[in-house]
Formats: structure tokens, sequence, C-alpha cells
């Protein structure tokens, strides 16, 4: 493909990818390395859900991540790991070394009895070996199952059950700020109720003392040490699947979304070379965790394929205070840096006492992932950070896309703070309104839509395509729902609303409602929940959850709290509500559907203008509910 430097350049390219679709993917994916080439570049049908990228074709991802490299990069630094505590020494890893890693962990993997399209679950801090983990899984062609660390015992068991997981990958803990959190005791906890696990394979990294289950358990650096060096890499058709990435839904169970090794594979490095316009030996920085999409895509897989050097950091933002980024930047001289507008807006919070002292003259483009920035914190983040010289990618994607693709080319792209502006070439989006109509001309607004498929759609949901074609093809027939609200403005730029299903956005994270209230709904005096988003100054959006109980409790700050601890127990601590309010009923249709965008409102702080609810069972809880949040 033709670089993109100017936004002439986007347009002729971007009018290309939309004339022949099939042309533009197959020149970017003639870049790699395949063990075969592909009969046909796409066969699709929206209706059914059903895409196969680059037919017939053969890979291994990871061949192109680092075999083709060694000739000329073995001695490049693929990574800096960054420890949770700055006086820990840190790590740098070099293409040679990362390969030679990958390789002992995918023989000793193939020594526990792993092969080709059996499903390994990877439950591991922010360190080297989570990423070795999950690239020595794609050279066997196992499956890989990313968990994040946050989550509980039962939310975990619930991932590996749902796809059989036959290994564990995990660590006996995890240093977090000032918190050691004890990985291997909830992976212990977790397969109490998960009888697929066969064998846990446990890295020291606290010295926390750990249970060893003889006969399952066994030490990482035992099943490494003596492994061989090289590991052929199995041969893939490009539609296999490369992984499994849970995200909530609006049913309490999560979707176990599925990614395939072609498509994805160009994709990922398509997207972080355009959006981010990585140049050879630019370090690259995305503080994200590799327990969610982002740092699948731009953590491991993105960088790798083009070859870049990355940042891995194990701590949080805010420890040991909150200059730990910009301390890293320096430090490492990153030059380009991808964040979360949470980190964004809890760091501006903090004050420029933490900025000031360092320099940040390394850094070229700073980028925005997880939700849509708000205005304030994109202007303090461009003058504060990028010194008013950095161009902001403020990137609009998700799990089930794989890859960037609505967002700013930095230095290309005009800036509107808040906005995700234009879509990346080979990407068609379109607004609809509720009759399924597409809303033409400028200034538009409606729910986003895209019209046809890239190479890393999503392929089904694991085990059950039904859902995957219900939740994400059938709304509006024959396109892809992406969930979202969207305005496009006058000149035709877009900018993300936010959700407009029955998923919280918190932190970036994406939660179903369903999956709280479930949750919630364990407390022996719970009758029933709902459970929606309002505005929150550092997450984007808080937790608010209306209970039914079945008698009043006799303290009620003993009740919220415990409310509160089981939806941590259960889901994990990102998902705790942040309000609790005790109500005797729920604005219910007479079918019983909820009326959440009444909660909604409530929760935001209205009074009124609830619209009409002459239609509800019981128009009057409305006004109970709003005497009780006042």
């Amino acid at each position: 493909m033709e670089p993109i430097h100017t936004m002439e350049q986007y347009r002729e390219v971007y009018r290309a990818s939309i004339e022949d679709p099939e042309k533009f993917w197959s020149e970017i994916a003639e870049e790699f390395r395949w063990k075969r080439k592909w009969d046909k570049v796409l066969e699709w049908d929206f209706h059914l859900a059903e895409f196969s990228w680059f037919k017939n074709a053969r890979l291994n991802i990871t061949e192109n991540c680092l075999d083709r490299h060694l000739p000329e990069k073995k001695d490049d630094i693929a990574f800096f790991w960054e420890p949770n505590d700055p006086q820990e020494p840190g790590r740098v890893i070099t293409y040679e070394m990362l390969y030679r890693d990958v390789c002992k962990l995918a023989n000793g993997l193939k020594s526990l009895g792993v092969k080709k399209g059996d499903r390994v679950c990877i439950y591991m801090p922010m360190v080297p070996e989570a990423v070795v983990a999950v690239l020595a899984c794609a050279r066997i062609g196992a499956v890989h199952s990313v968990v994040f660390g946050g989550f509980s015992a039962t939310a975990l068991a619930d991932r590996i059950n749902d796809s059989a997981c036959k290994v564990v990958l995990t660590s006996d803990g995890a240093f977090r700020g000032k918190k050691i959190i004890p990985i291997k005791d909830i992976v212990d906890e977790a397969l109490k109720n998960a009888k697929s696990v066969e064998r846990v394979v446990c890295l020291k990294r606290t010295n926390n003392p750990v249970h060893i289950k003889k006969g399952r358990d066994l030490d990482w650096l035992s099943l490494v040490a003596g492994q061989d060096t090289d590991c052929p890499a199995e041969e893939m058709d490009s539609e296999d699947p490369l992984f499994i990435l849970y995200t909530s839904g609006s049913t309490g169970k999560p979707k176990g979304v599925v990614h395939t090794c072609g498509g994805y594979m160009v994709y990922t490095k398509y997207s972080f070379s355009l959006v981010f316009q990585y140049q050879q030996k630019m370090l690259f920085w995305c503080t994200a965790d590799i327990g969610w999409i982002t740092g699948h895509s731009y953590i491991v897989y993105g960088p790798l394929l083009a070859g870049a050097g990355s940042v891995i950091f194990e701590g949080i933002p805010s420890y040991p205070d909150s200059g730990r980024f910009w301390e890293v930047v320096d430090k490492y001289q990153v030059n380009i840096f991808y964040t979360a507008p949470t980190a964004i807006r809890s760091l501006q919070a903090a004050g420029l006492d933490f900025v000031q002292k360092y320099k940040l003259d390394s850094l070229k483009v700073l980028g925005s992932v997880g939700e849509p920035i708000n205005e304030e914190a994109w202007q303090w983040y461009h003058t504060n950070i990028g010194k008013g010289r950095c161009p902001i990618v403020d990137t609009w994607w998700q799990t089930e896309t794989g890859g960037i693709m609505i967002s700013p080319i930095a230095g290309v792209t005009p800036e509107k703070p808040g906005f995700a502006m234009l879509p990346l070439p080979g990407v068609r989006v379109a607004l609809l309104n509720e009759r399924g109509e597409e809303v033409m001309g400028n200034p538009a607004s409606g729910n986003l839509c895209i019209t046809f498929p890239w190479p890393s759609i999503i392929r089904t949901t694991y085990g059950d395509h039904e859902r995957c074609r219900q939740t994400y093809f059938a709304s509006y027939n024959g396109k892809y729902f992406t969930g979202d609200g969207c305005k496009r403005d006058e000149e035709g730029y877009y900018r993300i609303t936010g959700r407009v299903d029955d998923v919280i956005n918190v932190s970036g994270h994406r939660i179903g409602t369903a999956e709280i209230e479930s949750a919630i709904n364990m407390h022996p005096d719970v009758v029933e929940s709902a459970v929606v988003g309002f505005p929150h100054p550092l997450k984007g959006q808080g937790i608010y959850a209306f209970v039914i109980c079945t008698r009043a409790p006799s303290d009620e700050a003993v009740f919220t709290r415990e409310i509160i601890e089981e939806v941590g127990r259960q889901i994990g601590p990102i998902a705790k509500p942040d309000k609790v309010q005790k109500v005797k009923g729920l604005p219910k249709t007479r079918s019983g559907k909820i009326m959440r965008r009444i909660l909604r409102k409530i929760a935001e702080g209205e009074s009124g203008n609830f619209g009409d609810v002459s239609t509800l069972l019981d128009p009057g809880v409305v006004q109970e509910i709003v005497e009780g949040s006042k």
C-alpha cells in the first residue's frame, strides 16, 4: 500500500479501497510470509455472519512476528519491561531472545500434550512471560484465551468452562501498586468449578506461597528448562482460530469473541503502522493489559508484526506517585504513547507537579483508546504531555473489530477534540436510524454500523454462532451493528457518543449490565436489580444499581457493602457498583421490560422529563425512585 502522508493521499487510498476492496487487501497482505497464498481474497455473507478472508491460505502468525525479522533484527529491542516497583531492575528482550523463549515454552506445552486446536487459558500479570505465553500458543496452533488478571475466580471459571481449556498458564501472584494479588489462589478457587483443566503452569513472580496440586501443577522454569530453542511453526489455515477473548454481553454469560489467523494478522499490522505512522526504530508504549483486546492487538501482535520495539509496564499510573507514566516515557525515550482517557483524567486530577519534572521531549504521537475522550482531558493531554506538538489519535474500535476502525491518522488528519474523525481505508461506515434507514448528509446522527467486512471482523462467538449473528448482524439487515451511537458533523467527521445497548463502559472496559445484575441477585436479600451507567468524572461511566429487597435491611450501609463485595467476588473489582439504591419497584412496561432510559436519567440526576410513563405497569414507581435518589 502507498504511504499516506496527506489528506489528499488518504482520500485517494480510501476511494480505491471502496472501489476494489479485494485488490486493496490483497496488496497489503503481500508483505507477509505465507506458507501458501490464498485462492480468493474474500467470501462473505452478513446475513449468516460468515466470513472467509484469504481463503485456503496457510501461515503461522508467529513466523511473521518473529522469524521473518531475525535476519536483520535479531539484536533489536522487542520489549523493554518496566516492573511495578521502580527500584526493581527492568528487563530488555531482543527479537532473538523472544524467539527463543517462545519456542522453549511452545515445546514445553507440546510436552504436556497441547496440540493444534486445544484451548489454553492465560491468567497472568503484565510480565514478558505473558507475551511469550500468547505467542507460544500461536506457534503450535493452540487457541489462547487470555483472562484479565483483575477478574474473580467465578469469572475465570466461567471463561475456562465455556471454551473447555486444557491448560492454564499463570503466576504465583501479581504486583499492583502496593498490593500483591494472589493470582494462583484465584486459579485454584476457579478450578474447583472447572474440570477441563489438566495442567497448571505457574511462574514465580512475587514468591507468594502457593498450593501445588500434585500431578496437575508444575513450575514454569522447570517446564522450559532444557527445551529446544527452536520449534517448527504449526501450519494454520487463514481461518483457523487464533484466540478467544471474552467480552460482556446483554445476557449474564460472557461472549467468547473468536478471531482467526490470517485476517487478524493483516489488519492489526496495517492499522498499527497507519494510525500511529510508525517508522522503524520508533519506540511504542501501549499501557493496556494483555487481558483486553488493546493488549492483544497493540502490545503483542501489531507492533511485533511491524518489527517495532515496545514497552511492557507491570504497574499502575499512580505508583509510587502520579508521575510514573512520565518517568517511564523519559527513561526509555518513548516516541508513541497510547493510553486510556480514564488514566489521562486521573493524572490530570493529580496536578501538573507530577508532569513538570519530566522532559517528555521524545514523544511524537499520543493515542487514546477505550472510550471517547472528553474535550477537557484532550486539551490537557495535548498541552501538557504533547507540549502542543504531538498529534493525538483518538481511536475507536472494539474487541469484535480486532483493530482500530475510525481514527485520525497521526499528523495527517485534522484534529477535533473528542472526535474519532474518519474511517481507515477499507472500513465502510453508515449511520442508521431506528427504522434501519441510512441517515444521509451532514450533519447527521444515528447508530453506527459497518456495511462491508474487514479482515479482522469477529468470526463467531465460541460454541454459539447464532448468538454472534443475533448480537451483531440481526439488528440491521446485512450490516454489522457496533452498539454505539455516533454523530457526523458538517465536515463529515465522526464523533462516538457512547453505547446504546445494555453495556456500561467503565474505564474503557465494557461490562454487561446483565452480568452485574446476575451477581447482585446472588445476595439472599435481593429480589431483583437493574443496573445502568452514569457519567463519572474519572471512569467515564460509573455503575448505578437499583435493588429490590425481600425485606428492609437492618443496616443499609452494611447491605450496600455486601452488594458491592458480592459483585467483586462474582466478576471482579472493576465491576463494583459506585452507587446502590434500594427501591420498592422498577419502571416496567406491562410486558415486563425494564425501562432503562428512565433509570439512566435518574442516575444522571434528572428529576423529570421522563417522557410518557403512562404505559408503565406502575407509573408511580418512577417518582418514588427519584425521591430515593436524592
